[in-house]
């Protein structure tokens, strides 16, 4: 987490925050991707699907992780 926080890109992929979800990247992709066909996101912070790529907003992640609302 705390490479996360340093880091200063404004978006990350699903490799970068699988280890903190404990699940495999692999994972977040398809659970993304069956969110957004079924108009709902079951994660605590924003997902945004581009063709078949997946990214995070950083700080919407950060903030989620530390217990605040996206």
């Amino acid at each position: 987490m705390d490479e996360i926080k340093r880091s200063d890109k404004m978006y990350l992929i699903p490799a970068d925050i699988s280890g903190i979800l404990g699940c495999a990247a692999y994972n977040i992709n398809l659970q993304v991707k069956s969110d957004k066909e079924n108009g709902i996101n079951s994660f605590p912070f924003p997902t945004i699907l581009i063709g078949t790529r997946v990214k995070i907003p950083r700080l919407a992640f950060i903030k989620a992780m530390e217990g605040e609302i996206a």
